[in-house]
């Protein structure tokens, strides 16, 4: 195929989105797959493609952005997490926690975390900020319709509480969803929000270069607050963690010095 630095440059200038960051060997191989699915035979064809069809335009950004999500995915770092960390955050922050979760993708993390947090606090005490560079999966967040393996680690007593059977589906409870709030952010160029008692973003920097991670988690580092904790997942870790300015507390749970 033709030039895929070029490629990527139509790609940024079109969706915001930097190819570059992107592990690319792997990426390419993505979009090569797409690239062939709609019978294109040069980049040049496909980026004219995006901009003149919509429905493809949203599935390039929705299968760019890898979005894998499920509830309490790694089921016994949540129970740290309800069990150590939020009791700690309270009892350093009070009730009115910060919390961010990035990348949120359909909003399975951000729900979680809802429901990790009312074991300890009201739900008019909760507010999750949940930010993802694609819209069409935050639309999708936002209706809060899930299938049975999407919630099957879900606790059973929070399962009963808070989802209603729809079909072969199952909504998520209004309380829940009016806890969260969900806005677009791309973590690679947008302003990150800062003083946060805890940033949660899971599972997705494993597709970024060694360089953009740093800078992510950097950028993470200064939007908590001392003390704050960032919570990653069970296939990541921060490997200079001491030069980022984290303590790390276990392989998936970094504090900010």
């Amino acid at each position: 195929m033709d030039n895929y630095d070029g490629f990527k440059k139509e790609v940024y200038d079109l969706t915001k989105i930097d190819l570059s960051s992107y592990k690319e060997k792997q990426m390419r191989r993505r979009i090569d797959s797409l690239v062939t699915k709609h019978k294109c035979k040069e980049y040049h064809d496909y980026v004219a493609l995006l901009k003149s069809d919509k429905e493809v335009f949203d599935e390039f950004v929705n299968f760019l952005t890898i979005n894998v999500s499920e509830f309490y995915r790694n089921p016994e770092q949540w129970d740290l997490l309800t069990k150590e960390f939020i009791p700690e955050l309270i009892k350093h922050s009070g009730q009115n926690l910060k919390i961010w979760s990035a990348a949120c993708s359909t909003g399975d993390e951000p729900y979680s975390l809802v429901m990790a947090l009312s074991q300890h606090l009201p739900l008019n005490k909760i507010k999750i900020l949940a930010t993802d560079i694609d819209k069409q999966v935050i639309a999708t967040a936002k209706v809060g319709l899930y299938n049975a393996k999407s919630i099957a680690n879900v606790p059973a007593d929070l399962k009963k509480k808070y989802f209603t059977p729809v079909g072969n589906s199952f909504q998520i409870s209004e309380d829940i969803k009016k806890c969260v709030e969900f806005k677009e952010h791309n973590l690679l160029r947008d302003t990150y929000p800062t003083n946060y008692d805890m940033i949660v973003c899971r599972n997705v920097l494993i597709y970024f270069t060694d360089e953009a991670k740093d800078e992510v988690y950097d950028k993470f580092c200064k939007s908590l607050r001392p003390g704050g904790i960032l919570f990653i997942g069970s296939t990541e870790q921060v490997i200079n963690y001491k030069d980022l300015g984290y303590k790390r507390r276990y392989s998936f749970y970094y504090e900010k010095n």
